[in-house]
């Protein structure tokens, strides 16, 4: 099994005048990769995906792969419509990458053996590691707990984005130990080390990664009490990031650093004045 245990980064896309901005894309990714993350996830929900063509994401994949390694890299692969999802499968698998991260069909809301085929085609389908993104919330209908336990027991399903808010699902998969499971709810991201769970995908640790590794390293070395303190500075932070649509204030932190323009995908639109204001502040407590 392939080891994903580690701090993602769901990956921003930056835009310019309504284009991909390549040359600030190449920058972020080369300090976050430069900072120690395990890798990043390349066009998904941070990434806005469900706002670009099936081109541009594959040049957002090419230019990361240029900077990254192949097991640095995992790419975002999402649709309800299977033969279509599975035709991008294959281009994006004609390039060397560590997986795929794929959801449940969005909007149609299968039954559970549904979803429990569709996974499987998937990943009979695949020539590298799925990554099961668990997120109810978006796609309108929920894993239940019995079917994702089934569905990760595929030989090629590697791990779990978990953000389905069922603790009880979240401990079952890592006790059951055919998965990795990496929380997609950065919140949770001490409970999911506590747990015994591999780390996350995350959009918060965009900022400060290195507090985000600092945690890691403390509960793999059984220090829960550092562990609770860095995940405690970093708690306003990443309540913050969620108090608008992801990746609004995400991008809008990063563009305070100067390392993006502020600018997303209609119909996303950048934070308010008043969100911007509360981040600056938040960003201050950091030392950013």
């Amino acid at each position: 099994m392939s080891n994903f245990r580690g701090i993602w980064i769901a990956l921003v896309t930056p835009f310019r005048s309504g284009r991909v901005d390549f040359e600030a894309l190449d920058g972020l990714v080369k300090k976050l990769l430069a900072e120690g993350v395990r890798g990043l996830v390349v066009c998904g929900t941070t990434g806005e995906a469900a706002a670009m063509s099936k081109d541009e994401q594959l040049k957002v994949l090419d230019v990361v792969l240029e900077v990254a390694q192949p097991d640095q890299v995992i790419m975002g692969l999402a649709g309800n419509n299977l033969q279509e999802t599975l035709d991008f499968q294959q281009k994006i698998q004609a390039r060397d990458i560590a997986g795929v991260l794929v959801p449940a069909p969005y909007y149609i809301r299968p039954s559970q053996s549904g979803i429990e085929s569709f996974f499987r085609t998937i990943a009979d389908a695949s020539s590298v590691p799925v990554v099961l993104y668990d997120i109810p919330y978006r796609t309108g209908v929920r894993i239940e707990r019995e079917t994702i336990r089934r569905i990760v027991r595929h030989p090629n399903i590697a791990a779990v984005k978990d953000c389905g808010g069922d603790i009880e699902t979240t401990m079952a998969l890592i006790n059951d130990a055919h998965t990795e499971v990496l929380t997609g709810e950065d919140i949770h991201l001490f409970n999911n080390l506590a747990l015994g769970g591999a780390g996350a995908i995350s959009a918060s640790a965009h900022v400060r990664a290195d507090l985000y590794l600092q945690l890691m390293k403390d509960m793999d070395n059984s220090n829960v009490a550092a562990g609770r303190a860095t995940f405690y500075k970093l708690l306003p932070w990443i309540q913050m990031a969620f108090t608008e649509p992801n990746p609004a204030v995400v991008k809008a932190a990063l563009s305070v650093q100067g390392l993006i323009a502020n600018e997303l995908r209609e119909p996303m639109q950048p934070c308010t004045k008043t969100t911007l204001e509360r981040l600056r502040v938040v960003l201050d407590s950091l030392e950013i």
